[in-house]
This record gives C-alpha cells, structure tokens and sequence, in this order.
C-alpha cells in the first residue's frame, strides 16, 4: 500500500511522492549484495584513490618502473613522502617492488590499476 508523503516537504527530486516499497525487487538485491567485511575492504581500497598525489604515483608508474629517488624527483616531494606513500599503495596491493643492489625498483601490481586509472579518467571526462 502507498502512503502519501508529507506534502509540506520539499520536492526534492531524490525522493518519491510516496511511500512505496517493492518487496520483490528488495529481497532479490538484499541476496546479491557482498557481504559487509568486503565491501568495507572495496571502501577501503577506493581511499587510496582520493589522494591526487597517489593517483600521480600510479600514472608514473603506469609509464615506467621506477625507484623512489626517481619518483621524488618528478613529484618534487621528499623521499620520505613518497615511501610513506608508496607503503600505503603496497598494503592496499595497488604496486609491487623488487630490490636490485641498493636499488628498490616500483611498478604497478597488474594490469587492473592501468584499467581502473583508465575507467575512471573516461568516467570524470564524459
């Protein structure tokens, strides 16, 4: 049954003239969400994302392995930065290092950080 909204609020165009739940349609998508420690592990992930100097990381590291002392370089931060930054992108699986001498090289982990970079420049330039 349809229950009349409160007519004195504002039409807002977010939500609906009237009270009206689809059970059906509820049940169906309640079953099909992921389960509450992975989606709070996908909010997790998309963090890294809201920092431009990361997402800067990452598109260096899309076009070249690279080494701190390199990346500092191009981002005109500290070493120390860039480190601190780049452990947050290793824990979050985003890149991955190996270590050549005294050397610690970084690169992007697989081919999907190129892919989501990709997907969600698309996104913001429609």
């Amino acid at each position: 049954m349809q229950k009349p909204i409160n007519p004195h609020r504002n039409n807002d165009v977010e939500h609906c003239d009237v009270e009206c739940v689809h059970e059906d349609i509820v049940k169906k998508v309640n079953s099909l969400l992921p389960e509450e420690e992975i989606l709070y592990d996908l909010a997790e992930f998309y963090k890294v994302f809201a920092d431009s100097t990361r997402i800067k990381m990452l598109y260096i590291l899309l076009e070249s392995e690279m080494c701190v002392c390199d990346i500092s370089r191009i981002l005109g931060v500290s070493q120390s930065a860039v480190s601190h930054q780049l452990r947050m992108l290793k824990q979050m699986k985003l890149v991955k290092y190996r270590r050549e001498g005294k050397t610690v090289y970084y690169s992007l982990s697989d081919h999907h950080i190129e892919q989501i970079l990709s997907q969600g420049l698309e996104h913001i330039s429609e």
